[in-house]
């Protein structure tokens, strides 16, 4: 039932070092900057309709990622930008900056699968994380070595998942960073697969029953292009071991009322009862739940509505364990019979709090993780809900673990912030005491630095949570080069997490910020839903309203200051960008949702209508997508921020025709000195699995590009 995914890379999306001049625009930018000095972008006569209002799309064709003509331009634009990029000098120094500061030994804290004990390390510059393995005292030795899986390190292991008695494991490999997946399927004593490889297998998670079999889900393939056709109907299959994949069964979304764009399956531990989610959007889903020990299948629902979010946590005999926010914003734990799941007979075992709540099970007991104010707090209780203690943590920080097998008596977790590396400490789960276990040897004194939270108010009054961080005595005078990071979305929470990238931004006195905006799931589902759809704009008045204390406070000014957000948090910057253009001097939007008005016809992305809405909802649902979407609001003669795009060619979830038309419209509408570029990844995707190496380099060149303009160069 535990998904056992692997270690992050430790990089988040941050910049990098610098040594303060004046700023200026240099030559070097304002040759670029000129809109003649750009690729030549076609411009079509592509016009929508929508509810009687024309709008142009010039820059359709660039949708299309399988023409020659898009992948001319792909070369074109990475040439140019590479020409601006070469003549930068700190380039090269905050590479090798980069490369001795991930240089060091990464180890996640360990897991137990049958007569081992599983852990992922990387000995500091290696692409991809290997998985380690050892029995009691004995000698580690190497399980799953992803680094051999391509020469370039751009194939990775996404996750595994072991069946409950540890002797067989599923892993999931990703090439190129796509979001479509193989799995293997192999006996963990000899390594050997044991049945054929599945193909072809999106957005799914790995469900053993037993030793039998696993249950996954997946797409049809779709006719055209993997990266941009549209995929709506996932389904639940069941691979019997030793059979091929054609003869996988349908378990749930073959029929048209079973149809969902996103379908996943858990089974209990003792593997008598399947749970089966299923939801068109990303937030709120559907729960059924049936018997694995009947020879017919038998679909008993749960919850049928689609308004709230439910999933098991655990079990014990035939009572199930489950996480909803059914009436509670920021979740609780119910149990209830699985002969008798419906929700009139559900009985609270943790209610709801003031946190938000995300659990784990360890040990005979559950670990409830709250989030106060983006910060962990976590508390064990027993397996009837009753508190047994409140765990201490070794600072103010991001806990995360607390889970393993049933029968464990020490358990482990980790813990980082933004100056601290992320070290593992082992919970004897008696006694509640803990001790450390393993902390990284990396050369960076954290003791010189400080984090501290500040609340601000946005435009409308709601008072905005923000964690900065920097050098110890930092001067308030305007003159601090400052990262602005933000995301405000699908109720994900960001919490403080250590990167080498942080590090050596703070090591050379620069400003760290991370704002908390409305969107996001710091605050449970009411925080969520005041970032959504018509309240979207409230997310944009927090990041800037999140800028605009930065510059009162004197951390920075508008010369210093660059905003940085991925994915939901790329269209955070781009919107952001073209409302406020004066707040800010680099713009570095990321894999980011830029065209809101078509953004649902590509891939799975109508199930973000959630959050977003769609320009096909209604007329007033159009116009407000259309008034703050980036590719749609850029305007000229505007002084915008240097904007340096970054996406990845093999990016399937936001597709990179997003990326592909706003560089276009920028640099067609843009006539000021300052540069507008894109950096296309190649061989990449939406960012996991990407290799240490092109990791290292791309942060080198965006970190060389944030300097330069501002008139800064690297120590």
């Amino acid at each position: 039932m535990r998904s056992t995914l692997l270690i992050s890379s430790f990089v988040l999306l941050v910049l990098g070092c610098a040594q303060q001049n004046e700023p200026a625009s240099s030559q070097l930018a304002t040759q670029v900057g000129q809109a003649s000095s750009y690729p030549v972008t076609r411009q079509d006569g592509t016009i929508d309709d929508y509810f009687g209002q024309k709008v142009a799309d010039p820059y359709r064709w660039l949708e299309d990622d399988m023409s020659e003509e898009t992948a001319q331009w792909v070369k074109d634009q990475n040439l140019a930008t590479l020409n601006y990029l070469q003549q930068i000098p700190s380039r090269q120094i905050l590479k090798e900056r980069l490369t001795t500061l991930f240089n060091y030994q990464k180890v996640g804290a360990p897991f137990k699968e049958g007569q081992y004990t599983y852990f992922y390390q990387n000995d500091g510059l290696q692409n991809q994380y290997v998985l380690y393995r050892q029995q009691q005292e004995g000698e580690a030795e190497v399980f799953l070595d992803p680094n051999k899986f391509s020469d370039d390190g751009t194939t990775s292991m996404s996750s595994i998942e072991f069946s409950e008695d540890g002797t067989l494991a599923t892993y999931l490999i990703s090439e190129g960073g796509s979001d479509w997946r193989t799995a293997v399927t192999i006996d963990t004593e000899s390594k050997q697969e044991v049945t054929p490889r599945l193909n072809n297998i999106k957005f799914s998670g790995i469900a053993w029953k037993g030793n039998q079999g696993f249950f996954y889900s997946s797409y049809d393939k779709p006719q055209g292009s993997e990266l941009s056709a549209k995929t709506d109907q996932h389904k639940l299959y069941y691979h019997q071991i030793g059979t091929t994949q054609s003869d996988d069964k349908v378990i749930f979304g073959a029929i048209p009322e079973q149809k969902h764009r996103y379908v996943g399956g858990q089974v209990t531990r003792d593997a008598k009862y399947l749970l089966i989610r299923a939801t068109n959007i990303t937030s709120g889903n559907k729960l059924y739940l049936m018997p694995l020990n009947r020879n017919e299948s038998v679909l008993v629902p749960i919850t049928t509505d689609g308004k709230s979010d439910t999933y098991l946590l655990d079990s014990v005999g035939d009572e199930l364990l489950l996480v909803t926010n059914l009436n509670a914003p920021n979740k609780r734990i119910v149990k209830v019979k699985a002969s008798q799941p419906s929700v009139r007979n559900w009985h609270d075992l943790i209610a709801e709090t003031d946190d938000v709540l995300a659990p784990s099970t360890a040990g005979g007991f559950i670990y409830a993780h709250y989030m106060v104010d983006a910060i962990s707090l976590v508390k064990q209780f027993d397996m009837q809900g009753n508190l047994v203690r409140q765990i201490t943590l070794p600072g103010v920080g991001t806990a995360s673990g607390f889970d393993g097998k049933r029968e464990q008596t020490e358990i482990f977790f980790n813990f980082q912030n933004y100056k601290t590396p992320y070290a593992i400490y082992k919970l004897d789960v008696a006694s509640g005491q803990s001790i450390l276990y393993r902390k990284p040897d990396i050369n960076f004194d954290s003791d010189l630095y400080e984090s501290k939270q500040v609340f601000y108010a946005s435009k409308d009054g709601t008072q905005i949570p923000m964690i900065l961080t920097y050098k110890k005595g930092l001067e308030l005078n305007g003159t601090n080069p400052t990262i602005l990071y933000g995301y405000g979305g699908f109720n994900i929470n960001i919490t403080p997490k250590f990167s080498s990238s942080t590090a050596a931004w703070l090591e050379q006195g620069g400003v760290y910020a991370v704002a908390n905006l409305r969107g996001g799931g710091e605050y449970g589902k009411k925080w969520h839903n005041a970032g959504i759809k018509m309240q979207k704009q409230n997310v944009f008045d927090d990041f800037i309203a999140a800028a605009e204390f930065l510059i009162e406070q004197q951390y920075t000014s508008p010369d210093y200051l660059a905003i940085r957000g991925g994915s939901n948090g790329g269209l955070l910057v781009g919107a952001v960008m073209l409302q406020r253009p004066e707040l800010f001097r680099v713009a570095l939007p990321a894999v980011g949702v830029l065209d809101m008005l078509r953004y649902h016809t590509f891939t799975s992305g109508a199930g973000w209508a959630y959050d977003y809405g769609t320009s096909a909802d209604s007329p007033e649902m159009f116009n407000y997508l259309l008034g703050y979407s980036p590719l749609h609001n850029v305007k000229a003669g505007v002084q915008y921020p240097a904007t340096l795009i970054t996406t990845g060619d093999h990016d399937d979830r936001v597709v990179p025709a997003h990326s592909f038309k706003f560089a276009a419209e920028l640099q067609q509408k843009y006539s000021g000195g300052r540069p507008m570029l894109i950096r296309i990844e190649t061989n990449a995707g939406h960012g996991a699995g990407t290799p240490t190496s092109k990791t290292i380099q791309q942060y080198a060149d965006i970190y060389g590009f944030v300097l330069h303009n501002m008139g800064l160069e690297a120590k």
